[in-house]
């Protein structure tokens, strides 16, 4: 298994190299495609990367992954599984595609919101609409008696 390469991009301006030393694959019989080659092959990709002690990242990345990515972690370490494909090689690399896409995602710093203001179609748009409705909860009640 060669080293996991994760192009530039923002937060990583010269890519994030993965050594495959760090990379835990574990593989086991799948529930997807393959009818009774299921049954006889582990064709499902489980890759483990363990987030606090990878030296692929420096501490600023780290910061930025153990944040964003901190529901998705058991104990610092994030694992992705992959089983959609009936061949072992082609999920493994579907796995590594995943992860690398999860990393590149989670070390890019988050754009801060830029505060605007609603026009003023909007706002009317926001004002007729809520027109239209009270109109339509009146004209459920029981009718006045003349």
């Amino acid at each position: 298994m060669d080293d996991l390469l994760i192009a530039p991009g923002p937060g990583c301006p010269r890519g994030i190299r993965v050594p495959a030393a760090e990379l835990i694959e574990q593989f086991s019989r799948s529930s997807g495609p393959g009818g009774q080659g299921v049954n006889t092959t582990d064709s499902r990709v489980q890759l483990s990367l363990d987030l606090a002690t990878t030296s692929a990242l420096d501490d600023t990345q780290r910061e930025r992954v153990l944040h964003s990515l901190g529901a998705r972690l058991d104990g610092g370490v994030l694992t992705i599984a992959a089983s959609e494909e009936r061949a072992q090689r082609r999920n493994r690399v579907a796995a590594r595609e995943r992860l690398a896409r999860l990393l590149r995602e989670a070390v890019a710093p988050s754009v801060p919101r830029r505060a605007t203001r609603p026009t003023k179609g909007s706002q009317r748009r926001r004002l007729d609409a809520k027109t239209r409705r009270g109109q339509v909860k009146a004209n459920r009640r029981r009718p006045v008696g003349d």
